[in-house]
């Protein structure tokens, strides 16, 4: 492992003078070396360390300075210089404990004669009425307690006067803190110097606690009784300061009960009064007089902090061990508990429940000290089933899924403290234990496993109960668990759940069958399920398993790796997995990877290990199909538990054939493990050569026995070394090649960086590898040309490459090489796209650090005859090109300023000024602008930058701040441009503040004479466009959107500029400040400018980035030290929430747009508070903004609801923000009050706000949703936690829902929907009762449940139907079924009068859902229990079945309960469970009433009738599914065993309703899909057969004609022919025709035209079977389409179906003896291959390579590759491999020479290079080609090198006409490109990007044909000769 580096202690050196140095010098001889004189030398040392030293050498010495001076005079001088060099040195100071350490080996008599000199330096250091000395005094006095003899015994001599000087210093803090209220770096500081003093204060009284009890036992009345009173009412005044810090409060707490603890006598009362102070019941007769002079007034009205503190305090000191406090310590213990108990039901804000938790966990480690010392009374009442047990576990179960991780910790631990408890509390013969823990165990598993509390409490059962035990309840445990760990989230919990158990089965089995016979048994329950989730599981879970799971279990066991290896062994090269699993391959690979990374393995270096894998095993895993493969292979070679293990030439060799494939790889964390493990690579290489060249360095070295094993040759390791990295670099620098893809280049800049970072230019490693020796100047072009990358990242990473590298290999010597870079760079910095100037930035950025640009810049102003301000030479290289390069653009932005205030058109189109200011704000970036030379110079230029800044953002901010800036056009063109300009500027105003919704608006005409249009009237935004002219006459065109772009890019430029200076920039204090850039007055000033534009800026983009530049300023100004700058956030604050308060007309303010940048404005003050306060400002700000949130209107009479909406916006943002932390939890109960009750405002604008703010605190409560399915229960929570952790929510909800509930049953049957209906069902519907739920909880979920029902008789649809499902998580799953027999029970008979349909329904649909999570939930519980409450629903079903005939007129509420009836058929058919009492001749009867024979009796009009007839097909589908798969036993002999289910069948295909066909078909497809015997049991009959056939050219339906095609294609193909032939009459060609048709009409869905597809591709395979002649004329429309499915252009569901047909036709149609569809039309379909391996879309290049799977099952398996499933890029390699194979055995080699020749050319035309130009002008965001995963060079290099060898392994004669024509095709396609390169003007890299890098492409191109030509001329020539 790699050795951590040891941390260098820093000593500062002591500075000691004064009249005891003067008094020391007169005893220092001349000559002779005396203690003095050494002591004296110690002084003025300047070195610490040697100061150390120093007294480590005199203190011995004055031993006999004691025992031989006759004069004491000099012994006392240098003790008292040594006790004033202990009391000066700062308390850490290592001198200080070197000091205490050295007298501590004093004698007794020297320590006597020091005693009181120290005691006498010590009283003058506790006298000193210094207060900034206090802090100090009371370190020094700490420290004597700190194992210093000496000082311990000066303190226990004052301790009187030191007691006193605590009191005095307590005081001074207190109101110390109070004056410096609001100044955070002030207030810290108290706030850890007063805690040090309570601390002590503590230190004190237990290590001096004899002395003190023996003085205050001596004289009540002595001044110690009257000191100990005054601390005790100091620690109590603490405990009651809510300004304090509480920690600080706590620990005055624990001194409160230890102070309390020394001054009683007697020790067993002391219990009753903690009690009666805790309970509030405190008699002031009962208690001492001096505890109630000093804190009894106190203790009677204790805030609820104050009393959790004293809690605390009681359990941390009072002793519970031995028992002495007796009953009244017993009662004491309960009383605790009760009343943390009690608070943890008011403490909600998230330190105080942080406290609380961790002063629970101490009570039950206290309760366990005391049951395991005595107190046999006690255990009755600490049982598990006890009263006081039963409440700790509801704490419990409400905590464990606590957001805060120290909750859950110590939610942990008190559970387990607890099973300890009641182990220790019932005796062994007690049978209660058993039964609790009995019930515990059932009641946890019974739980849901999305409960994260129920893994560590299991965990915790598991220690107490055993595994076995567990295991017994359900054996399928493990299994379960190890399903949870696809979730990343749960997956940690799990393992340590299963790491748990299996470490404790294994003990258990060890204990009871032996040593050696228990293991089969534990690899049954913990391996073998392992082992199958690995080879079968999906690949993200077994990922998990792998990641925390497997190293567990190795650890536990590593004689299971043997076991798990042979396994996976023997099926690991046939089982290699595919792309949705590991297989056996992938498995082995993950455990061998996981065990060596851990140390329990290690490879040979021919990579065998026990004969279990070898290196083409590895080979396979490296180019697998699935990334995850890929990864453990790769980190099976790089990880090692050893880092100085030598590298094999085998890994070495590996990974460069990894590298190959791998590179471009879409998936970014897999991009990030790649350059990961090959960093570790690296790093093993570097430490084992290091290791190596000490051996090698070593001559008279003796190799160790397993160097002399593997006999390893330290020189030839090196050189192997230098070999493999040498090729690595230069590999990665060639995949910089033009028009590589994003993942190859972030990829290959990555692992270069890693490379240049463990292998620096300088260093040990220089012999091992230097970089720079393998970069060329090629290699810096690439890197540079990385610059005019679209990607950011790539950029970066190219930028900090190349900082690495040394100026000489970056060749930049010649200014003219700076030169033209500075101007491309200066180009790009004023072109329209913004990512040309970030391209600007980075060029900029790389020149400052360059020696020559100085010159440069110098010859370029020169050149403009423009006067140069040269930089102070005295400046280093960066400073002075950095102020140079600042200077020049601010030079050339101050001119484009001025152009914009005349034509801020133009501007927008020839030099947008966002650019410039972007370059310098990266330009300073580089800089570290604290320490710069040239201080007076960048003052100057800073304070220019300022006003240029404000300049900007004047000529932009008119467009951001405007009502409407999208559309914004301001006209400037004409001859009036300024003019125009400035008149527009000035009417723009915003249209959306107070003012105008404060007024009335009417609706105007437009002839009203009072109606007058606003300037962005009129036109609309879209064709908002303007000419104007450019710089140099020409004109353009100009967008609204140009405009908008410019201004708020520029406004975000410069938000981010100034943001930049304040955080880096050093503050001058003083207007004579040497060091100062930025004044005091000039911070002021930008943050008026960030209000400003804030509070007033429309365009989000705008006031988001000002938003983070407002950031920077405000955490600059809360650690500033100037008072003026740290207030002004609070100022601000209190301000704008007065405004927003105010509702004042004149207001600026946004009151649409979601509030603009308001919120964003708060957000920024109240994150920078210190996350140390009291958050103060939070809670301010809070209170005030919910107050405004609420519907309640001023007593003014004001009702004005803008306040409320800016109030409603800014809370959500406020709550969405991550930097609040749990510091917002204690609001989210009142800001939901406020969503729901803004809901039901008139105005809209609070009902959207609030509607955005419910859905963010649905989020904030719940989590982020990250499934699909609603049923889940991963974002919810119990009822009990819910109601818990926000209280005041309980009645709110349950009132409004009682008023809900009135509103919608009502008996009018009134359509009324209630506003706030569907919020407090979806908020509800979140919650779900838990089986933990006891009878403890006075917040229970029950009261819900009535009002919940009511709500589903609404007479609105969608409010009966969420009614529904909100009733579900209400309902316990055993208490389902008797909640649905009673909802059934309540439906009315059929001799019931006045039936209410709604109700009905609704009730139905109640039972519905409830049913449907009973039948899919998990049960545990009695089987037959279940069966009875299933029969007993379904008598009620069948009394209540009138409700689905046709006595019952309502077709909905028969579709509902006809729904009902097909959920309980498809239940008994699950179950196969017997008929009950006839149901299924019920279900006959209802479907021979249902009238699906005599056609629709109904239209569409009829309400209810699609919904019936869907539901009506449903049931006969259901019933049929289970005759299919004979579910039920007497179904056959019941009713429905006699209905004609064919003819049902054909008339729901035949139905008027498409949405019954398409239940009919879905069926139809399942059956004939999965079971070809219930397409036999339909029998397909005739009729069916014929109507499928007609459905294929007349169904209107694209879903139903779809699900026919996929129908047809699931059936045989003879018989697809033969109904063709009986029911179209159509031979096989002709029935082709007619859907390849299908296939190729555009009209028609994806889906249909994808499954046509596959369908014609079976077709064709059953003809070209039977056909005897090439069916190349009949198939050639067929290929075309193909064809076409495979180009570019086409969705990618066509080429996810293309790649299909292409897969199952290839045995046929590409692998087959001979082409049978021609060689070209075959060559056509192998380019589609091809392409389709290159498609940008990962699943279609993953079927596409499925290509070579297929080839490996045919002939070609042994003699062309050993792969199979394998990654595309390896695909595509093999696949041109195949595709030349393919020609040889054809022999065919020269036509198919000539085609992939033409396949390398491609000619790309290049005439459309400017069109292409111009059409990226027109849309301002096109980046052009952003390349994803394609890279054309890299396949014409594949392409090339193939036909190389083809050429050359075979006989390649061509006619010499079609080679010359092909030869002058080349030419002059080569001529035609270099032209167009030489037309690109200079940097056209930067300039130029796509058409230089596609011009480089076909560059290559052209260059490779013309060398395949040269080679075929070549070998004909040879084959002539």
């Amino acid at each position: 492992m790699v050795s951590k580096k040891k941390k260098e202690v820093k000593v500062d050196s002591l500075v000691l003078d004064g009249f005891a140095v003067e008094k020391l010098k007169r005893f220092v001889e001349d000559k002779a070396e005396n203690v003095p004189s050494l002591l004296l030398h110690c002084i003025q040392l300047q070195d610490g360390v040697q100061q150390i030293h120093c007294i480590k050498k005199i203190v011995p010495l004055l031993e006999d300075l004691h025992i031989s001076s006759a004069d004491t005079d000099m012994l006392y001088c240098c003790l008292n210089v040594l006790a004033k060099m202990y009391f000066s040195v700062a308390s850490k100071n290592p001198l200080k404990k070197a000091l205490a350490s050295s007298l501590n080996g004093l004698s007794d008599r020297c320590t006597a004669a020091a005693a009181p000199v120290f005691i006498r330096c010590m009283k003058e250091d506790i006298e000193s009425e210094d207060l900034g000395h206090y802090r100090k005094a009371v370190d020094n006095l700490a420290s004597c307690m700190e194992s210093f003899n000496l000082g311990t015994a000066c303190v226990e001599s004052l301790f009187v006067e030191i007691l006193q000087f605590l009191v005095k210093v307590l005081h001074t803090f207190q109101s110390q803190n109070k004056k410096v209220l609001g100044n955070g770096l002030a207030q810290t500081q108290l706030m850890h110097d007063l805690l040090t003093a309570v601390k002590f204060s503590m230190v004190l009284v237990q290590k001096v606690q004899e002395p003190i009890r023996t003085a205050l036992r001596a004289d009540d009345r002595s001044p110690l009784w009257k000191t100990m009173c005054d601390l005790l009412s100091c620690f109590t005044e603490i405990i009651m300061d809510e300004d304090l810090l509480q920690n600080v409060q706590s620990t005055s707490g624990m001194a409160v009960i230890l102070y309390l603890k020394t001054m009683f006598e007697d020790g067993e009362k002391l219990p009753k009064l903690v009690s009666d102070v805790v309970l509030g019941s405190l008699d002031p007769d009962a208690v001492p007089g001096w505890f109630m002079s000093s804190c009894g007034s106190r203790c009677k009205d204790l805030s609820d902090t104050a009393m959790l503190f004293l809690c605390q305090g009681s359990l941390a000191m009072l002793g519970w061990k031995n028992g002495s406090m007796g009953d009244s310590g017993d009662k004491l213990l309960l009383d605790l508990l009760s009343t943390l108990l009690t608070l943890s039901s008011r403490l909600k804000e998230s330190s105080t429940a942080m406290f609380l938790s961790r002063t629970l966990a101490l009570w039950t480690s206290s309760a366990l000290d005391v049951l395991r010392s005595c107190s046999s009374d006690l255990k009755p009442s600490l049982r598990g089933s006890s009263a006081a047990c039963g409440k700790l576990l509801e704490y419990v179960y409400i905590h464990w899924e606590h957001p805060l991780d120290a909750i859950r910790h110590q939610t942990k631990v008190i559970f387990k403290n607890l099973l300890q408890i009641h182990k220790a509390a019932v005796s062994e013969k007690d049978e209660a234990e058993d039964l609790f823990l009995s019930e515990l165990t059932h009641k946890l598993l019974d739980l849901e496993w999305h409960s994260k509390g129920k893994y560590a409490s299991l965990a915790c059962l598991v220690e107490c109960v055993g595994a076995e035990q567990i295991l017994a309840v359900d054996q399928s445990i493990p299994v379960q668990i190890l399903d949870v760990m696809g979730d990343q989230s749960f997956a940690p919990y799990a393992s340590n759940l299963l790491e748990a158990m299996f470490v404790n089965h294994k003990n258990q089995l060890m204990t009871k069958n032996g040593e050696n016979s228990w293991i089969d048994q534990w690899h049954d329950a913990w391996v073998s399920p392992l082992l199958l989730r690995l080879c079968e599981g999906e690949i993200n879970q077994t990922t998990y398993i792998i990641d925390y799971y497997l190293p567990k279990l190795l650890k536990c066991s590593l004689a299971s790796l043997n076991y798990m290896i042979e396994i996976l062994r023997s099926s690991a090269t046939t089982n290699v997995g595919s792309a949705n699993n590991r297989g056996a391959l992938g498995a082995l690979m993950a455990c061998l990877r996981t065990a060596r990374s851990h140390g329990h393995i290690r490879f040979t270096e021919n990579y065998v290990w026990s004969g279990v894998v070898s290196v083409s095993l590895i080979q396979q895993g490296l180019v697998h199909i699935h990334d995850q493969v890929r990864v453990d292979a790769l980190g099976l070679l790089c990880e090692s538990h050893w880092t100085t293990e030598v590298v094999s030439l085998d890994e070495m060799n590996l990974v460069l054939f990894f590298l190959k494939y791998n590179l471009n790889c879409q998936s970014p964390s897999v991009r990030q493990q790649l350059c990961y493990l090959m960093r570790k690579l690296f790093c093993r290489i570097q430490e084992s050569s290091q290791a190596l060249c000490k051996h090698e360095q070593s001559k008279n070295l003796k190799r160790s026995a397993e160097e002399k094993a593997c006999a390893l040759d330290p020189s030839a390791a090196l050189q192997q070394y230098r070999e493999f990295m040498t090729s690595v670099a230069n590999y990665l620098f060639e995949s910089l090649f033009p028009g590589s893809s994003h993942p190859t280049r972030f990829s290959a800049l990555t692992i270069l960086g890693s490379i240049a970072e463990i292998f620096p230019v300088e260093g040990s490693c220089q012999a091992v590898f230097a970089l720079a020796r393998s970069v060329s100047g090629n290699n810096v072009r690439a890197l540079l040309e990385c610059f005019s990358n679209t990607f950011e990242e790539v950029k970066n990473l190219a930028f900090e490459l190349l900082r690495k590298l040394p100026p000489s290999v970056l060749g930049l010597e010649d200014p003219k090489k700076l030169s033209i870079l500075l101007e491309a760079a200066l180009n790009l910095s004023t072109s329209t796209k913004h990512f040309d100037c970030v391209t600007a930035s980075y060029l900029l950025n790389f020149l400052i650090y360059q020696e020559g640009l100085q010159t440069a810049l110098e010859n370029r102003i020169q050149n403009r005859h423009r006067p140069s301000a040269l930089p102070n030479p005295k400046a280093s290289l960066v400073e002075k090109n950095t102020y140079s390069v600042v200077r020049l653009l601010m030079g050339s932005l101050e001119n484009e300023i001025l152009q914009a205030e005349r034509s801020l058109l133009e501007a927008a189109a020839s030099f947008p000024l966002y650019g410039r200011v972007h370059c310098v704000s990266g330009v300073l970036r580089q800089l570290s602008l604290k320490d710069l030379s040239m201080v007076a110079e960048w003052r100057q230029l800073i304070s220019e930058l300022i006003s240029m800044s404000y300049r900007l953002s004047e000529v932009v901010s008119p467009v951001v701040h405007s009502s409407s800036p999208e559309g914004l056009m301001p006209m400037d063109n004409d001859t009036e441009a300024a003019t125009q300009l400035h008149m527009i500027m000035s009417e723009i105003q915003p249209r959306d503040t107070n003012d105008y919704f404060a007024q009335p608006r009417t609706l105007q005409k437009e002839n009203d004479p009072l109606y007058q249009l606003l300037p962005e009237d009129g036109v609309p935004s879209d064709s908002l466009c303007a000419e104007t002219k450019g710089k140099d006459g020409p004109s353009c065109n100009v967008s609204a959107q140009m405009v908008l772009v410019c201004c708020w890019r520029s406004m975000k430029e410069v938000s981010l500029l100034l943001g930049m200076l304040c955080q880096n920039l050093p503050l001058q204090d003083l207007s004579d400040s040497a060091c100062g850039l930025v004044t005091v007055e000039q911070v002021k000033e930008m943050g008026e400018y960030f209000k400003h534009h804030l509070l007033q800026s429309r365009h989000r983009g705008a006031f988001e980035l000002a938003y983070v530049g407002f950031v920077k300023l405000t955490e600059m100004l809360i650690g500033c030290t100037e008072e003026s700058l740290r207030c002004l956030p609070c100022q601000w604050l209190c301000n704008v929430l007065e405004e927003i308060k105010s509702s004042d007309p004149s207001s600026k303010l946004c009151a649409t747009r979601r509030s603009a940048g308001i919120p964003f404005y708060i957000q920024a003050l109240l994150a920078s508070e210190p996350k140390n306060s009291k958050a103060g400002l939070l809670k301010m700000t809070m209170k005030e903004l919910i107050h405004l949130a609420l519907p309640a209107s001023d007593p003014s009479g004001n009702t004005s609801t803008i306040p409320q909406v800016h109030a409603l916006n800014i809370l959500r943002a406020l709550f969405r923000d991550t930097r609040l932390g749990e510091n917002i939890i204690p609001y989210v109960g009142e800001g939901t009050r406020a969503a729901i009750l803004g809901f039901t405002s008139p105005v809209w604008a609070v009902r959207n706000s609030s509607t955005l703010l419910f859905s963010t605190l649905i989020t904030r409560i719940f989590g982020v949703k990250r499934g699909k399915d609603e049923r889940s229960k991963k974002n919810r929570m119990t009822g009990r936690e819910f109601f818990s952790r926000f209280p005041t929510l309980y009645p709110f909800l349950l009132e409004h829902l009682e008023v809900v509930a009135n509103t919608v049953d009502r008996d009018t049957g009134e359509s009324k929907l209630h506003p706030s209906l569907f919020l407090l069902l979806l908020i509800l519907s979140k919650l779900y009762p838990s089986p933990m739920d006891g009878t403890y909880s006075a917040l229970s979920m029950a009261p819900f449940i009535p009002f919940i029902i009511r709500c589903g008789h609404s007479p609105v649809y969608r409010s009966r139907e969420m009614a529904s499902r909100a009733l579900v998580p209400f309902c316990m799953i055993n208490d389902i079924p008797q909640t649905a027999l009673e909802l059934l029970k309540s439906l009315p008979d059929s001799s019931n009068e006045g039936v209410k349909q709604n109700r009905i329904h609704g009730t139905l649909l109640q039972v519905l859902h409830l049913m449907h999570s009973f039948f899919e939930a998990k049960h545990t519980a009695n089987s037959e229990r279940i069966k009875q409450e299933v029969c007993d629903l379904i008598l009620c079903l069948k009394a209540k079945v009138w409700l689905a005939k046709r006595q019952n007129p309502c077709l909905i509420t028969r579709a509902a309960f006809i729904d009902l009836l097909t959920l309980f058929i498809n239940y008994l058919g699950k179950s196969k469970s017997q008929d009950v009492s006839g149901f299924t001749d019920d279900i006959a009867d209802v479907l021979e009433e249902c009238g699906l024979r005599e056609g629709a009796c109904h239209t569409h009009a009829v309400p209810g009738h699609v919904l019936y007839m869907q539901s009506v097909a449903q049931l006969v589908l259901s019933v049929l599914s289970v005759h299919v798969t004979g579910g039920s036993t007497d179904t056959d002999r019941s009713k429905t065993g006699d209905l004609d289910f064919p003819g049902l069948i054909q008339h729901m295909l035949t139905s008027d309703f498409h949405e019954v066909r398409l239940l009919s078909l879905q069926s139809l497809l399942q059956w004939v899909t999965l079971s070809p015997s219930a397409a036999s049991y339909v029998h397909l009959s005739l009729d069916i057969e014929k109507t499928l056939c007609q459905m294929i050219t007349k169904e209107t339906n694209s879903e139903c004609l779809c699900q026919v095609l996929k129908i047809c294609y699931e059936l045989d193909a003879k018989k697809i022919l033969l109904m063709a032939k009986n029911h179209f009459h159509v031979e096989a060609r002709d029935f082709l025709q007619l859907i390849v048709e299908l296939a190729s009409t555009r009209s028609h869905s994806l889906d249909i035209q994808s499954s046509a597809l596959k369908l014609s591709s079976k077709l064709v395979i059953r003809l070209v079977a039977e056909s005897q002649e090439a069916p190349e004329s009949d198939l050639r429309d067929w290929i075309a389409l193909l064809v076409h499915s495979c180009e570019v252009e086409v969705q990618t569901e066509n080429k996810m179906a293309a790649a299909e047909v292409l897969i199952n036709t290839a045995p046929y149609l590409l692998l087959c003896q001979r082409p049978v569809l021609g060689l070209s039309e075959t060559l056509n379909l192998w380019k589609c291959v091809v392409q389709l391996l290159q498609c940008e879309d990962q699943d279609v290049r993953d079927t596409a390579a499925d290509i070579i799977r297929v080839a490996q099952r045919s002939s070609l398996s042994g003699s062309v590759f050993p792969f199979c499933a394998v990654n595309p890029p390896k695909a595509l390699d093999l696949t041109l491999c195949v595709l030349c194979e393919m020609l040889r055995r054809w022999d065919r080699v020269p036509d198919g020479v000539l085609v992939l020749t033409e396949w390398l050319l491609d000619e790309d035309d290049l005439s459309d290079l400017q069109t292409a130009k111009s059409v990226e002008d027109d849309f301002l965001f096109e980046k052009g080609e952003a390349n994803f995963w394609a890279e054309k060079l890299l396949y014409v290099r594949l392409l090339s090198t193939h036909l190389r060898k083809l050429i050359s392994a075979t006989s390649c004669s061509l006619p010499s006409a079609r080679l010359r024509q092909l030869s002058s095709g080349v030419s002059e396609h080569c001529d035609r490109t270099e032209r167009s390169i030489e037309g690109l003007p200079p940097s056209p890299e930067f300039l130029k990007t796509s058409e230089y890098t596609r011009l480089l492409i076909q560059k290559e191109r052209t260059s490779k044909c013309m060398e395949i030509l040269s080679l075929i001329q070549k070998q004909m020539n040879k084959d002539m000769h």
